[in-house]
């Protein structure tokens, strides 16, 4: 593996997440996103990122050298003229997604290697748009990446095994676990246990069965789990788990009204979750973190 430079494309909450994982582990870094205005979002969620790392990992020196690794575009071929691997992690809508790979097929290098994020889309469903389906494949993060430290990497069928290889050893180099998916499958082996488990959190509060702080404290009563669905939702943005779950309402009618609440309750009035301060709970001090929040 010889990659030195890494694009990410997408600077909202993961995708900021694994631009400061990369650069804090020495690589340079370029962060592309579609204006000026989202560039600007991103430098702010990258300031607030070291102060995360500081802390979290105690060197508030190599948290500080991270933030000398970064460029920033908003022209896609000026963030990937150098670009030894590229990371997408832009919103989880099939259309977006087909036409940034279009564009990227026409400016990137050929050295470059194509990876995903999406969290339940396929890499089938998009490599033919890329000019190169043996060099493109999925690498998946854990929202809170410094300590949710799993990468999740799948290929397609048309993906070369060595583009794998490679990725997982840029996984590794950023100290995160890979974890090799040896067959297509949405949601990758994450998702795929934790969407249906949020999915039934919302459809119990969108059938007005319970609120969303007894359904989370049901949950991590009974299972000791240190988070119930909405906290978690609340974690990875509510904005994101809109887009999935409008998806799904595109063929399964069930899932229109929890599309409708999140819309209308959250994304409308400006509560997308943790990062905004507010969503489900409000930030920085969530009742499930109370310790009497578990007591009768």
């Amino acid at each position: 593996m010889n990659f030195k430079n890494i694009t990410v494309a997408g600077s909202g909450v993961l995708g900021s997440q694994i631009a400061f994982q990369t650069a804090f582990h020495g690589y340079n870094v370029s962060v592309y996103d579609i204006n000026d205005a989202a560039l600007e979002k991103a430098k702010e969620r990258l300031a607030g990122l070291k102060d995360v790392y500081a802390n979290y990992f105690k060197d508030e020196t190599k948290a500080i050298a991270a933030l000398e690794r970064f460029t920033f575009s908003s022209s896609l071929k000026e963030a990937v003229k150098d670009a030894d691997l590229i990371i997408e992690a832009i919103p989880e809508l099939v259309d977006i997604k087909i036409n940034f790979y279009k564009e990227l097929a026409t400016v990137a290098p050929e050295k470059t290697v194509f990876a995903s994020n999406s969290s339940t889309m396929l890499p089938s469903q998009f490599a033919e748009y890329t000019g190169r389906p043996e060099k493109f494949l999925a690498l998946h993060f854990a929202n809170e990446v410094w300590k949710n430290n799993t990468a999740e990497v799948m290929g397609h069928p048309g993906t070369d095994k060595q583009y794998e290889d490679q990725v997982i050893e840029f996984a590794k180099s950023i100290s995160m676990i890979p974890l090799h998916i040896l067959k297509e499958q949405p949601g990758y082996i994450l998702n795929s246990l934790l969407v249906p488990f949020l999915n039934a959190g919302q459809a119990l509060l969108a059938k007005g069965v319970a609120d969303p702080e007894t359904i989370d404290k049901t949950w991590m009563l009974a299972t000791g789990a240190p988070m119930g669905p909405f906290a978690i939702l609340d974690v990875v943005g509510i904005q994101t788990a809109y887009n999935i779950v409008a998806n799904e309402a595109k063929h399964n009618p069930n899932a229109q009204p929890i599309a409708d609440i999140l819309k209308t309750d959250f994304l409308d009035k400006g509560k997308t979750g943790k990062e905004s301060g507010e969503g489900f709970y409000k930030y920085p001090n969530p009742s499930y973190l109370d310790p009497e929040f578990l007591k009768a």
